[in-house]
């Protein structure tokens, strides 16, 4: 029950409102959700311990990457994005390299839905940190980075203007206009182009968190110079 209790204690279904449809977890027994959830390789793909995929498996995890469009609310103007998943041992080394054509000051935003109710999160804000120090820091805490459901990071260059996220369900986004240097990025990291790819945020799926994840967010927030919640 442990496994269980990890996953159902601070969990975010984001699949699910409060009037929802009938989940793919409702109708499973303890034993088979348990099953379920301790899944955490498909392939040669492995889930971080952040996200599990819906029962039925609408979404298979894989890794790769493909390309997107983001429409800015403000400037009502279309961003180019990539969009990438790594398999979990990768997913820290790709991220920080993803990083250094960001330039060597930066901005940060850590994002948060630790005990938040129906998908909300906080977002703290730090500006002007010097790259090496920002990656000493995310390197001491690469468990949270990686397989906390409830902690997302952007490292953003607002000159560029590009920006790098690693998300709640430890997917790689890059938004800007010139995205050549992070699609080789990618590819060296055995991140291949598949433009049909579908990601685990497009169907039903649970995030995961822990006390433990709560206090190192918290110590991982002071160290990085943001203030509150």
């Amino acid at each position: 029950m442990g496994f269980l209790k990890d996953y159902f204690t601070n969990v975010t279904d984001e699949a699910q409102a409060p009037s929802r449809q009938l989940s793919s977890f409702d109708r499973l027994t303890e034993e088979e959700l348990e099953a379920h959830l301790g899944v955490y390789r498909y392939g040669s793909f492995c889930l971080s311990d952040a996200v599990r995929p819906s029962y039925d498996l609408e979404v298979v995890p894989s890794a790769g990457f493909r390309h997107d469009r983001y429409r800015d609310p403000e400037s009502k103007s279309d961003v180019p994005v990539l969009m990438a998943a790594a398999s979990r041992e990768r997913i820290m080394d790709t991220f920080m390299e993803l990083l250094l054509p960001l330039g060597q000051v930066v901005d940060v935003v850590l994002e948060t839905s630790h005990r938040a109710q129906g998908g909300a999160h906080t977002d703290l804000y730090r500006e002007h940190i010097d790259m090496p120090i920002l990656q000493s820091v995310l390197w001491d805490f690469e468990d949270l980075l990686v397989h906390d459901g409830c902690t997302g990071i952007a490292v953003l260059n607002p000159a560029t203007p590009q920006e790098v996220q690693l998300d709640e369900h430890k997917l790689l986004i890059v938004y800007g206009e010139v995205l050549t240097p992070y699609e080789s990025i990618l590819i060296d990291h055995h991140v291949d182009c598949r433009e049909e790819m579908k990601f685990i945020t497009e169907a039903e799926h649970v995030h995961s968190t822990t006390e433990e994840f709560i206090d190192q967010f918290e110590e991982l927030k002071m160290r990085l110079g943001m203030d509150g919640r």
